[in-house]
């Protein structure tokens, strides 16, 4: 069960790579920090998630970019896993592939804009964008590890959003907050502009119904999706397309056990793994 979890922060085909090299070689994340152990929690990551992409689909800019510019609706299993990769590569992957990974995000985004519905024009690097997206990555995976996995004190949730600043810059969210106190003054000041949507209904199905996970843990797929919406921070989680549909009585119990269990289960050769290895030797 909680390895089918984890297939789904693993690369895509075409895509592997050997964390464990070249030796020594540094992340854009302190090594052990609070980023490395939150990403090596599989139901934490899948929660968290799900968690920022509601939030993203809520800001009606980042909506239309996610959704008219990518292929989620077509394929959302392999869009998960290179979602996956990417930030197991921001976290764990060696310094020099990070920045090279994420150059080429950069520039894939040079070219994607348009406008909303309601005919606002974007950009994907517009750095006001880049800001949210960063931030709503780094609150739901961290709000998810807290929730469900384990405690995260208010420094460590600080220190999340410190250890993600390197990354942040780099992809040009020069804008990112650096504590979750900013984090919730951006939520506040960005909660007037958000909205629900059609697409919103969209993702919450194909979460629900599409084949991310085999067709027997399909109930846990939803389960999860459902914790999703539980922690998701007003004013999103009262939207029309999301109400009811957070965990049921008991849910949470079930679901802190799976992250828990994940917690303390062998964790088998993951990026995680690899990676300290990496760190572990001294460069040739």
């Amino acid at each position: 069960m909680l390895g089918a979890i984890r297939e789904l922060m693993r690369p895509p085909a075409g895509m592997e790579f050997d964390f464990s090299q070249p030796p020594g070689e540094p992340a854009l994340t302190p090594a052990h920090g609070v980023s490395w152990q939150v990403f090596a929690n599989p139901v934490a990551l899948f929660v968290g998630g799900v968690v920022a992409v509601l939030l993203e689909l809520a800001e009606p800019s980042v909506r239309s970019g996610v959704w008219d510019h990518s292929s989620f609706r077509r394929d959302p299993g392999t869009r998960l896993r290179r979602t996956g990769f990417a930030a197991m590569m921001t976290v764990y992957g060696p310094r020099s592939a990070a920045e090279k990974m994420i150059g080429r995000v950069v520039r894939m985004h040079a070219r994607v804009e348009g406008s909303t519905p309601a005919g606002v024009p974007y950009r994907a690097n517009d750095p006001r964008l880049l800001d949210w997206v960063q931030a709503t990555a780094t609150f739901g995976f961290t709000e998810a590890c807290h929730r469900y996995a384990r405690t995260l004190s208010a420094a460590e949730m600080d220190a999340a959003f410190v250890e993600a600043e390197a990354s942040a810059r780099l992809y040009g969210a020069t804008g990112a907050p650096r504590s979750r106190a900013g984090w919730e003054a951006m939520l506040a000041a960005a909660a007037p502009g958000l909205e629900g949507s059609e697409i919103l209904a969209d993702f919450m199905r194909i979460m629900r119904e599409a084949p991310i996970l085999p067709a027997p843990l399909r109930p846990l797929q939803r389960l999860l999706v459902r914790a999703a919406v539980e922690i998701t921070p007003e004013p999103v989680r009262s939207m029309p397309q999301l109400q009811g549909r957070g965990l049921r009585v008991g849910e949470a119990a079930l679901v802190r056990m799976l992250a828990r269990a994940a917690a303390l289960a062998p964790l088998g050769d993951t990026p995680q793994v690899q990676a300290a290895r990496r760190l572990a030797r001294a460069a040739g």
